[in-house]
């Protein structure tokens, strides 16, 4: 664990960034308390299209026009 003081951070900190990505374990304390730890971000998941295909089912009644009574609860009158 690489410990580091938040002036060396500010100094440095284009090389911690790298360092944790690079798997490094980074450390900023204030005096000797170790008070943030340096970590890169997970990435977040691509959308793929058709992704669900196969595993969602529309039924038939899809498409023919709501009952009355759910109707009124869509357009207050």
């Amino acid at each position: 664990m690489a410990q580091f003081s938040v002036h060396d951070a500010k100094t440095n900190l284009s090389r911690l960034i790298a360092d944790a990505l690079a798997g490094g374990d980074v450390v900023i304390a204030r005096g000797n308390v170790p008070v943030v730890r340096l970590v890169p971000v997970a990435p977040r998941g691509r959308r793929r299209f058709g992704a669900l295909q196969g595993r969602i089912a529309i039924d038939a009644r899809f498409d023919e026009p709501l009952p009355e009574e759910e109707l009124g609860g869509w357009n207050p009158a």
